[in-house]
């Protein structure tokens, strides 16, 4: 594995990590926090993969740019295109006043980075 691969994957883990952390707080639990983390968990995986393929991909936030992307060397992770789809909006969508995200959003947005995270983590032949 490419170190720059690496780098993407221990702060996408960072991530992971700060996603489930907000959500299951027990006092004052942040759920725009959590989807905020767990769309950067997906991004941050993604580019990893990117980055290993010697794919170059755009400064951007949009998750199904960065998955079609992979299309080529991956077709089977156009499965998540919906899901990305959804998750990509969180990358904006909760950091300012108006919108908050509800726990219902936060659960789905850490199921969606679950699943990414454990496919691409099986890519690169680790743990879950």
């Amino acid at each position: 594995m490419k170190p720059y691969t690496l780098d993407w994957i221990n702060k996408a883990e960072g991530d992971f990590y700060s996603a489930q952390r907000e959500y299951r707080a027990r006092k004052h639990p942040n759920y725009d926090s959590a989807c905020f983390h767990a769309q950067q968990c997906v991004e941050k995986y993604l580019k990893a993969y990117l980055v290993e393929n010697d794919i170059t991909f755009p400064r951007t936030h949009d998750l199904t740019n960065l998955l079609s992307l992979l299309e080529p060397i991956d077709p089977t992770l156009l499965a998540y295109l919906e899901s990305v789809r959804r998750l990509t909006d969180y990358a904006v969508e909760f950091r300012y006043p108006g919108d908050f995200a509800a726990k219902e959003d936060a659960r789905d947005a850490l199921h969606i980075c679950k699943s990414l995270r454990n496919a691409i983590r099986q890519r690169f032949g680790m743990n879950n």
